[in-house]
C-alpha cells in the first residue's frame, strides 16, 4: 500500500497483503471460519485498490462494512484484532452496550472515533521514534556524561584534562561499565486537575478535556537518584519526544485513522430495541447516533475534524434473541457484507489445541517449563479434552473456544500448584489423566455449570 500523504515526514506504511496472504496469516492463529476470513481479507485488499484509483474516484469509493453473526467464543473479535495487527492499521474494539443515546448519562458514540485517532497517534509515534532513535541516543549519552561529570562542573569545558576524562568516561559508558553508577535526574510533570462530580476522564467531553490540557497548571519537579541504566530509559524517552514534531505526528495520525482505521463494534445485537421500557429506551437512540458515524460524517476532536467516510466498521453479535433485520433499516444497509460464523465442533477443538502458533497447550507447556516441568500432551489427551469441551458446551451455555480455558485450568490445577516443589522433569498428559481429573465434573451437569 502506498504511503499516506501527510503534513511532513511523519508517515506510516501499512503492510501490503493479498487476500490469500491475509487468510493464510489468520489461519496461523484462528481455526476455521473461512467465510469471515475471506470477507475481511477482501475488505482490506479493497483499501489497497482504492489507494491506486484516481483522486476523484478514490473519494467516491467507501469501504463495505462487515457484520459478523455468531455465538461467543468462535473467533469474531480475534479475527478483527489479528487483522489490524497484520496490516498495521489503527484499531479499537468497543462494545455497543457502553454507549447511550445523547442526553443520557454515559459515553457518547462519537468517542469511539476519538479513541481510534489516539490509537493512530501511538502507531505514528512508534514509527517516528525509530527514525530519531539514533540522534536521541547521542543526546542521551551527552546528558549522562554531564551527570557523571557533575563533580567536575567547575572545570572549563575546553580544559584538556576535563576532555580526556570525558572521553575516557564515554568509552566506559559505551562498554556498559557504568550501568550501576548513581546519577541525579530531575523530572517534571504537570499537576492533575481534580474533577468535581465523579466524572472520569473516559466519560469527559473532549472539549473539557482539551481545555484542561491547555490550562497553565503548575509543573512539579522532583529529583531522583537512579542508576545509569534506569536514567538512560527515562532520558531516551524525553529526548525522543523532544525530537518529534507533535503537529506533524497528529496530522499523519488523523490521516491514517481516516483512511485505514478499523473500528470493531461488538455486541451490536444488544442495542436492538424490544417491546419493553426502562433502560431499553436508549437502545434505538444509540442506533440513531451510530448511523451517521458509520455512514460517514465529521467528528470534532482536539486534533481537528475527523472524517469517518473511509473507516472500516466491523460489527459483531450473537443475535440469539434478535435478528439483524431487527436493527434500523438504515443501519442494516451500512453493513452490506454479512458472514455467519459456525459453532465449534469437536474437530475444531482438536485443531485449536494443536495447530495455532500459540495454542493453549503450547502456552501451558511454556509456563510450566519455567518451573522445570516439561508437559507433553498426547494426541489421545487432546482428543479427550476436545470431547469434554464440546460436550459441556452442548449441555450448558455454549461459550465456544473459551471453554478450553476453564477445562485446562481445572485439568492442570494440581500440577500448577505443586510445580515449584516437584522438579520432576517430563510429565505426560494422557487421556486417562484427563478422564481422572475431569470425568466426575463433566458427567454431573449441575456441577459442570458451576465449575466448567
Amino acid at each position: 500500500m502506498r504511503k499516506l500523504k501527510s503534513a511532513g515526514p511523519a508517515t506510516i506504511e501499512p503492510r501490503d497483503l493479498t487476500p490469500r496472504e491475509i487468510v493464510a496469516e489468520l489461519d496461523r492463529y484462528i481455526v476455521g471460519q473461512n467465510d469471515a476470513k475471506r470477507a475481511v481479507a477482501i475488505a482490506i485488499r479493497n483499501r489497497w485498490r482504492r489507494q491506486h484509483l484516481p483522486e476523484e474516484m478514490r473519494q467516491e469509493v467507501s469501504p463495505k462494512n462487515i457484520l459478523m453473526i455468531g455465538p461467543t467464543g468462535v473467533g469474531k473479535t480475534e479475527i478483527a484484532r489479528r487483522l489490524a495487527k497484520l496490516t498495521g492499521a489503527p484499531f479499537i474494539k468497543v462494545e455497543a452496550t457502553k454507549y447511550t443515546e445523547v442526553g443520557y448519562y454515559g459515553r457518547d458514540v462519537e468517542s469511539m472515533v476519538r479513541e481510534l485517532v489516539e490509537n493512530a497517534i501511538g502507531l505514528v509515534k512508534a514509527a517516528e521514534r525509530t527514525k530519531v532513535e539514533s540522534e536521541a541516543t547521542k543526546r542521551v549519552e551527552e546528558r549522562l556524561l554531564d551527570m557523571l561529570l557533575k563533580a567536575k562542573s567547575d572545570v572549563p569545558q575546553d580544559d584538556e584534562e576535563f576532555s580526556r576524562d570525558r572521553e575516557k568516561m564515554r568509552e566506559m559508558l559505551r562498554a556498559e561499565l557504568l550501568e550501576e553508577e548513581k546519577v541525579e535526574l530531575t523530572t517534571e510533570h504537570k499537576a492533575t486537575p481534580v474533577l468535581v462530580g465523579g466524572m472520569g476522564m473516559e466519560g469527559m467531553d473532549f472539549g473539557i478535556q482539551d481545555l484542561l490540557d491547555k490550562l497553565p497548571l503548575p509543573k512539579h519537579t522532583s529529583r531522583r537518584e537512579l542508576t545509569v541504566s534506569q536514567a538512560r530509559q527515562i532520558l531516551l524517552e524525553q529526548e525522543t519526544d523532544a525530537l518529534l514534531d507533535p503537529d506533524k505526528v497528529n496530522a499523519a495520525a488523523v490521516e491514517l485513522a481516516e483512511n485505514v482505521g478499523i473500528i470493531f463494534i461488538d455486541e451490536l445485537d444488544k442495542i436492538v430495541a424490544s417491546d419493553t421500557r426502562g433502560a431499553d429506551v436508549s437502545r434505538q437512540g444509540v442506533q440513531r447516533d451510530l448511523l451517521p458515524i458509520v455512514e460517514g460524517t465529521h467528528i470534532q476532536s482536539r486534533y481537528g475534524q475527523i472524517r469517518t467516510d473511509h473507516v472500516l466498521f466491523i460489527a459483531a453479535g450473537a443475535f440469539h434473541k434478535a435478528k439483524p433485520s431487527d436493527l434500523m433499516p438504515e443501519l442494516q444497509g451500512r453493513f452490506p457484507i454479512r458472514v455467519e460464523l459456525q459453532d465449534l465442533t469437536k474437530d475444531d477443538f482438536v485443531r485449536i489445541l494443536k495447530e495455532p502458533q500459540n495454542s493453549l497447550t503450547k502456552q501451558y507447556s511454556a509456563l510450566l517449563k519455567t518451573e522445570g516441568v516439561e508437559l507433553e500432551f498426547g494426541d489421545d489427551a487432546i482428543e479427550a479434552l476436545a470431547e469434554f469441551a464440546f460436550r459441556v458446551n452442548q449441555t450448558t451455555q455454549n461459550i465456544g473456544a473459551r471453554r478450553l480455558y476453564t477445562i485446562l485450568e481445572r485439568l492442570l490445577e494440581d500440577l500448577s500448584f505443586e510445580a515449584p516443589q516437584m522438579q520432576m522433569g517430563k510429565m505426560d498428559i494422557t487421556a486417562s489423566y484427563v478422564q481422572e481429573k475431569l470425568k466426575t465434573i463433566a458427567e454431573d451437569e449441575d456441577l459442570s455449570r458451576y465449575i466448567l
